[in-house]
């Protein structure tokens, strides 16, 4: 099933002043349409095709909406009726085919509408009409002044502005202001009333102040025409809408309630979230004080830190100066200590050199020694040898008696 938008009527889906707005155009058009062959463009679910299609001798209806279409098709089947998917701007039909074409709110939709308007002058013939609507762009502004622009429609237009359009393709233009007033019928129980006494006091003149434009462009002049629909009941439908009203209402009375409940808790957690702001605003003033204080120290450390930079500042220059002293002095006595070193090298190699020079004359000293000392004691042994012999001399008893007599070798 087709589905309402709020852009294309929905027989059953939409508010019965909503339904009457759309389908009074249909009715206006089926005054005109009797026996003629009639096209009609963006026919959408197809309520007003079959409206034309009850006096007319044919009815094409084209949408470029495959679903709308469909819909047509199943709900609005006749004899003289067919639906076809085609675009308003390219129409597959010969010239002059066509006696009364129709457009209601088809125009405002499209972005290259002339071809439209073109299309339409092209397919009417000698002295057809083609009928045209389109909501006042005045009008229609200021009741979506909430809503904002209608994200549907391409170009709205204004009187003049819709007027002067259709004359550059139509020798004669007229633009009807469609409005909705307020009437009272009598009329009898028995039904619809075919033609009726209608006295029309007044009619709005100005166009700024129309609701929709309806434009008959052809060779005749249009009479005005007034649509009383049979659901058009205004002081019941008053009375309904005032209960609907006062029921929403109620509603809205309930749901302020809760909201009041709401806000009165909302204003106790805000009260007590105001005292917990002044406390914590308390604490960031005392914050505050013992920042100032903080800072204050800072100021003052960073003076003290100053003067005493500048002392180090001092005290530094003064070690440079004195490690250049020193550094001055080190060259000296590095200066010195390789002069030193050179000259007791020197020295040292001269001592070196008479130091192995006594050790050599040592070495040589000492195998003196060791040859001596072995010569000595090879002499120790010959004496100790000799001295042996010698006290075997003195103890024999021959020497002795040889000393006595006077005889053999004298022994000292």
């Amino acid at each position: 099933m087709a589905e309402f938008t709020g852009e294309r009527v929905i027989p059953g889906q939409v508010e019965t002043d909503l339904w009457n707005e759309h389908f009074s155009r249909y009715a206006f058009a089926s005054e005109v349409v009797g026996g003629k062959r009639v096209l009609d463009l963006g026919c959408g679910s197809g309520y007003g095709s079959a409206e034309l299609a009850r006096t007319a001798e044919s009815v094409v209806a084209v949408d470029v909406g495959v679903d709308a279409v469909d819909y047509a098709r199943a709900n609005y089947a006749a004899a003289n009726l067919s639906f076809a998917v085609h675009s308003c701007t390219d129409l597959p039909f010969s010239a002059g085919s066509f006696d009364v074409i129709t457009a209601f709110e088809v125009i405002e939709h499209l972005t290259n509408w002339r071809q439209m308007l073109s299309e339409a002058a092209r397919l009417l013939s000698s002295g057809g009409t083609f009928l045209v609507s389109t909501p006042n762009r005045l009008y229609y502004a200021d009741q979506r002044r909430q809503a904002g622009p209608n994200p549907f429609h391409e170009h709205e237009f204004e009187f003049d502005e819709f007027k002067h359009a259709l004359q550059e393709y139509f020798p004669i233009v007229e633009v009807l202001l469609q409005n909705r007033s307020e009437a009272f019928v009598f009329a009898s129980a028995g039904g619809t009333v075919v033609d009726p006494r209608v006295r029309l006091e007044s009619s709005t003149s100005d166009p700024s102040q129309a609701h929709f434009f309806l434009a008959c462009c052809g060779m005749e002049r249009q009479q005005p025409f007034v649509f009383v629909p049979s659901a058009a009941n205004l002081l019941r439908e008053r009375e309904l809408h005032i209960a609907r009203l006062s029921g929403e209402l109620a509603l809205k009375d309930q749901w302020l309630g809760d909201m009041t409940g709401q806000r009165d808790q909302l204003q106790k957690q805000h009260d007590a979230t105001l005292t917990q702001l002044q406390e914590r605003n308390r604490w960031a003033q005392s914050l505050e004080v013992e920042l100032e204080e903080t800072r204050q120290r800072v100021v003052g450390l960073q003076q003290e830190f100053a003067r005493e930079q500048a002392v180090a500042g001092e005290v530094v220059s003064g070690y440079q100066a004195k490690v250049v002293a020193l550094e001055q002095d080190v060259v000296e006595k590095t200066n010195w200590a390789r002069a030193t070193e050179q000259r007791l090298g020197g020295e040292l190699e001269l001592k070196c050199n008479e130091l192995a020079e006594t050790v050599r004359l040592l070495d040589q000293a000492e195998a003196t020694v060791e040859e001596r000392t072995r010569w000595a004691q090879d002499l120790d042994g010959k004496l100790r040898t000799a001295s042996s012999q010698l006290a075997m001399i003195r103890a024999s008893r021959w020497v002795r008696l040889g000393r006595t007599a006077g005889l053999g070798p004298k022994v000292d």
